[in-house]
């Protein structure tokens, strides 16, 4: 089976989990700004963060075979620093037509403040402006309150739910989400979150229309390969195939696929891998033997001739 991590932190990972994912059979990620464990200072911090996951992070994906995209948006955590919100939502326009870039997000609510509210709303309509997806972030606390105000918020603000994905949902919030017509989008973490056995039970109860699942990892205690792991026991517990193909495969890249950005094409048919190629001056290697794929194209640049 191939499989999708439309929600992962890639930029906090190595690329020993690059190659894990993608002999586990991971064939694109999805990528979506967020907090670096603690607060930024200024916007400069976010400006070179927005920059390497649109660059160098989609760069050392592809050097192992693997598809990126990334969603853009200002998190819900730093919405509640003022400055540094106005600042962000001034250089997000920069970021969101770039090449890759499938969302805004993830955005929406935390501790649900006043200020975490304008920005969520600000982020919102510049998605209608760029007539862009939407990942929403729901909050850890008071979750259910918290993902219903997150689509009511999103309805009044004029966006289609079907182009919008609510993640970090679990069993309080599913139906909810459902029944308003939104993406629902689980998060699989090894100890908090949704486990993957309440994952193939979710699937049971609910089957598969419009549900996927993701691993969210990042610097913390998390799995990125959540993914396989969770198909491999759905189908071990008897849910059929087809629905297993569903939740992971087949819901995300239908889902993202409505940004334009997101098509099965780039990785049923993907560039050769060359591990000698470079990236502003950087590769991936470290000492080891570069990958070069039978089909690369012979590389003559200076760069290239250094490995020879």
């Amino acid at each position: 089976m191939r499989f999708i991590d439309p929600h992962i932190h890639m930029s906090s990972r190595t690329t020993d989990d690059y190659e894990r994912m993608k002999a586990a059979g991971i064939v694109a990620v999805i990528e979506p700004a967020f907090w670096l464990g603690q607060p930024r200072t200024n916007i400069g911090s976010y400006i070179d963060y927005l920059s390497s996951i649109v660059g160098w992070e989609r760069f050392r994906a592809s050097q192992f075979g693997i598809h990126h995209c990334c969603t853009i948006g200002l998190n819900s955590k730093e919405a509640n620093n003022e400055a540094l919100a106005e600042a962000v939502l001034d250089i997000l326009p920069r970021y969101l037509s770039k090449e890759g870039v499938v969302a805004v997000g993830e955005i929406g609510y935390d501790d649900g403040s006043a200020l975490e509210d304008k920005y969520y709303r600000a982020q919102l309509k510049l998605a209608i402006e760029y007539e862009m997806l939407v990942m929403v972030h729901t909050p850890h606390r008071d979750k259910k309150a918290g993902t219903i105000r997150s689509m009511e918020v999103a309805v009044e603000m004029g966006m289609a739910p079907g182009r919008v994905i609510i993640d970090h949902n679990n069993e309080e919030t599913v139906r909810d989400v459902l029944d308003r017509g939104f993406w629902a989008g689980f998060t699989l973490y090894p100890n908090t979150k949704m486990g993957n056995e309440r994952m193939v039970e979710i699937v049971r109860q609910y089957g598969s229309e419009r549900i996927f699942i993701d691993s969210s990892a990042d610097w913390g205690v998390s799995d990125p390969l959540a993914v396989p792991k969770t198909a491999r026991l759905m189908l071990e517990r008897g849910i059929a195939p087809k629905d297993v193909e569903a939740t992971c495969y087949g819901n995300a890249l239908a889902a993202y696929a409505q940004s334009g950005q997101f098509d099965e094409a780039l990785w049923l048919a993907p560039t050769a891998v060359d591990q000698r190629t470079f990236f502003e001056g950087n590769s991936v290697l470290r000492g080891q033997v570069p990958r070069v794929d039978a089909d690369a194209p012979l590389q003559e640049s200076a760069e290239a001739l250094a490995f020879k």
